[in-house]
């Protein structure tokens, strides 16, 4: 059984929903979608719960058993993922379920606001739910109503497993992961492994540096830099691109996940190694300085400025662009040939430039309601869950598992799946499990934007965001 509710709005991947304030959960967010909290009076926001989960739980009768079956009811958000699921529910309903005398049924909400209808239930500590969705930004958030799960976490990627604990304990089971990687067209790099003194005296002009081109699996971010120069036509008329590359941006809350990527390979993070703020660090500066160099030196477009997802892809399809540091995601349709004829077939995938390579993760998951009525159940679906041969069924379906083993055995599955295997693995890291993490995301883009692109001074915006983020941590 499939129960929606508010349809009326469906959503992309990338767009932004209403915000709901809940009590205990009052920062929820939608699945990969970001919001500013504003301030209800308690009264207004305990009613707002209460509709909501009057709403939710009138949807379908509460989870239980049915003529010997136990009927477990789980919360997720439509889109690609929730199909990918499907397949696996059909499969256990049809197979261990079945001898178990269990039945799944999944409950699809609103892509726009699954995360705060679903947090309006939680508050009340409801037992109409079996299984929640839950991510690793939401997961200190979600792990009070959320019960812990003893999974054998040498299947899965250490920053996946990790990305999904909170004091140590595992509040839900790792399905699909997402990270960054740096694409390239091999074609024109290739092109210009050959021309070594041609870049030096570019990467000298552009960036006072005199360096030799290199392989893009080894690129710190001067050489990133000095190889946007290179294939820039401001800078080499020659060039068969306008610009080298493409900045993500934007004031947006995704763009602070992709600056993470730069800030993590300087060594630095949201937190120092005590626990305190740190977003005003040297490595911070340096992350900033490596935007701004870029916009400033016109490397990019100044449309960077409003650049995220689909305008880096845009870039790169085109021609307007030789590489971009781009989501996993976006690797089937640059080498999709009828999507996009002129990048297919030539696209490289090494990690993120740094001293040290890093990658942003995150981990999409499911977790046992603490107050559910049936969580013997739900731990047996989640243990099919956490099965390897379940997991490769998952990405036959279109899910992306968490368990390299799974991975690196379906490279013809997916091609990306042995490089995503080979940066989570070695060069990943997830931020701190704050509760406020999603906010923080937001505030790091709020406070840093302007400086990315040299609008504003980089120690004055990294001091704000280091005060904001004070405020957060102690919120």
């Amino acid at each position: 059984m499939l129960c929606y509710i508010n349809r009326s709005r469906p959503a992309s991947h990338w767009s932004e929903p209403n915000k709901q304030i809940i009590p205990d959960l009052q920062y929820s967010i939608g699945v990969f979608m970001t919001f500013k909290p504003w301030t209800a009076k308690p009264a207004i926001a305990l009613g707002a719960v209460t509709a909501i989960a009057l709403i939710l739980t009138g949807c379908a009768p509460a989870a239980g058993t049915d003529s010997g079956v136990t009927t477990l009811k789980m919360v997720f958000e439509p889109g690609p993922e929730a199909d990918a699921m499907s397949v696996l529910v059909d499969e256990f309903n049809t197979g261990e379920g079945k001898d178990a005398g269990i039945a799944v049924e999944i409950t699809q909400l609103s892509r726009t606001d699954t995360f705060a209808k679903e947090a309006a239930v939680m508050s009340t500590k409801s037992s109409d739910y079996d299984l929640y969705r839950t991510a690793s930004y939401l997961i200190a958030q979600h792990a009070p109503y959320l019960e812990p799960l003893a999974l054998d976490e040498s299947l899965y990627f250490e920053t996946a497993v990790d990305s999904l604990k909170v004091d140590d304990e595992l509040y839900g089971v790792p399905l699909d992961v997402s990270n960054h990687f740096l694409y390239y067209r091999t074609d024109l790099v290739e092109a210009m492994m050959g021309d070594v003194e041609g870049f030096k005296k570019i990467s000298k002009e552009a960036f006072g540096k005199e360096l030799e081109p290199k392989n893009p699996d080894d690129w710190t971010w001067d050489d990133y830099l000095a190889s946007a120069a290179y294939f820039t036509k401001t800078y080499n008329p020659e060039s068969p691109t306008e610009y080298g590359t493409i900045l993500q941006a934007k004031n947006l809350v995704y763009n602070a996940m992709v600056w993470g990527d730069v800030l993590w390979s300087f060594g630095g993070g949201w937190l120092d190694a005590d626990g305190n703020p740190d977003l005003n660090s040297d490595a911070a500066k340096k992350a900033v300085a490596v935007y701004s160099a870029a916009y400033t030196s016109g490397v990019v477009s100044a449309d960077s400025s409003q650049a995220e997802y689909p305008e880096t892809q845009a870039a790169l399809t085109s021609g307007n662009a030789a590489f971009a540091i781009q989501w996993g995601a976006a690797f089937a349709g640059l080498n999709d040939a009828e999507q996009s004829p002129l990048t297919a077939g030539k696209i490289g995938v090494a990690p993120v430039p740094g001293d040290i390579h890093q990658t942003h993760v995150h981990t999409l998951s499911v977790g046992i309601n603490k107050y559910g009525k049936n969580k013997e159940a739900a731990a047996t679906f989640v243990n099919f869950l956490a099965k390897a041969d379940t997991m490769t069924t998952y990405v036959g379906a279109g899910g992306i598992a968490a368990m390299p083993t799974v991975l690196d055995a379906n490279a013809t599955v997916n091609p990306l799946f042995p490089y995503l295997s080979r940066d989570i693995a070695a060069n990943s890291f997830a931020a701190p499990n704050e509760k406020r993490a999603f906010d923080i995301y937001t505030m790091i883009a709020d406070e840093l934007s302007a400086a990315w692109v040299g609008e504003a001074d980089i120690n004055d915006a990294v001091n704000a965001a280091n005060d904001a983020l004070t405020d957060l941590i102690d919120k």
